[in-house]
């Protein structure tokens, strides 16, 4: 269940890093309660994952996740660049998530 938490949080973090650029756009109430709630279950979900999970994995795998999936967002969403270059490194911190998974 811990890797579950983990890539909740992961996902979390994306979702808070997508409201950064919306509240950037819309400075509204219902935007900044999208931020927090984005990176506040973020953070819930991290701690949980961290009582059975090593904290320099955990910390490493939730951050892999969340700037990884918010460059893939971003050149989803918001036209940023989609070279060869920048999905071969965004590709390294996933493998390297994906390894410390296996062997931990």
């Amino acid at each position: 269940m811990d890797w579950v938490f983990l890539i909740l949080a992961g996902v979390f973090e994306m979702f808070g890093v997508l409201m950064i650029n919306k509240v950037n756009k819309d400075r509204n109430v219902s935007s900044f309660l999208l931020l927090f709630a984005g990176f506040g279950l973020s953070f819930l979900f991290l701690s949980l994952a961290m009582k059975t999970l090593p904290m320099g994995t955990a910390y490493a795998v939730w951050t892999g996740i969340g700037a990884s999936g918010g460059a893939i967002l971003g050149m989803i969403f918001y036209g940023e660049p989609k070279n060869i270059l920048r999905i071969l490194f965004i590709t390294m911190i996933l493998g390297s998530a994906v390894g410390l998974k296996l062997i931990s």
